[in-house]
């Protein structure tokens, strides 16, 4: 997963250097010719492909059933992030830096951020999805510990038990008003000096989950950008498609 966010983000950083390209060089007539075709329709191709055969899997039972007999569905997602950079970069080699019509300007706008938002919702929503379940069995691991230490101390005699937990309260009490607590004079008291703390880091950990989750479904949002993004870029492109059809190619003029 690291190695893999690296190159997106080398990627990523390689397609905002080519798209700053505009400030040096131009190129008018490059879109139109054979070559800019063939970057064009390569890229057109890459950015409509992958991603509909994604959507079509995910959200359509019968196909999902089809295709994940021999492809995962995290494989297709993966193809889906790859040709989905890879397209934008042969796009803006398409264009010749030639940023002079409204649709050009907003479909390149579009895809950057339709690609943008694909790498947040991918990435940092996976790692976010990783940590959670991290701190999640963390908080398992230390409960269990905490059962057993309950349990231990619960097998005592009760006064060994009483003094014990008098002597954290008292404890407690001397750390809250002097700020350093006494030495344990029990055998009793690293035991529910354990426990206590035991209890004070799954309390902690039980809020970090807590922000964590709200955190979460906050940068789910993220999902729904790229959504929204990715139905505009894809109407635009379809759209330029046809102009440049209509209006006639000129690759082999």
């Amino acid at each position: 997963m690291k190695n893999e966010r690296a190159l997106m983000i080398a990627l990523l950083v390689l397609q905002l250097v080519l798209w700053l390209g505009f400030l040096f060089h131009r190129a008018p007539r490059f879109a139109g010719s054979l070559t800019g075709g063939v970057l064009g329709l390569s890229a057109a191709l890459l950015l409509l492909v992958p991603p509909l055969l994604y959507s079509a899997v995910k959200r359509i039972e019968v196909v999902k059933q089809l295709v994940t007999k021999r492809v995962s569905l995290g494989t297709l997602l993966t193809w889906h992030v790859y040709t989905g950079i890879l397209g934008a970069i042969l796009a803006i080699l398409h264009t010749g830096h030639r940023f002079e019509s409204t649709l050009g300007i907003w479909l390149v706008a579009l895809m950057m951020l339709t690609v943008f938002s694909g790498f947040v919702g991918r990435y940092f929503l996976g790692y976010s999805s990783m940590e959670l379940r991290e701190k999640q069995d963390l908080l398992t691991r230390l409960a269990t510990e905490y059962n057993h230490l309950v349990g231990a101390l619960a097998r005592r005699p009760n006064a060994e038990v009483a003094y014990a937990a008098a002597h954290e309260l008292a404890a407690h009490a001397f750390n809250s008003f002097v700020g350093t607590a006494p030495a344990q004079a029990d055998v009793a008291g690293p035991l529910s000096v354990r426990a206590l703390r035991l209890a004070e880091s799954i309390a902690d950990l039980e809020y970090a989950i807590e922000t964590h989750e709200v955190l979460k479904k906050r940068t789910a949002r993220w999902l729904y950008a790229h959504t929204a993004t990715s139905v505009a870029f894809y109407l635009l492109l379809v759209f330029h498609i046809w102009s440049s059809v209509y209006f006639g190619l000129r690759w082999f003029n």
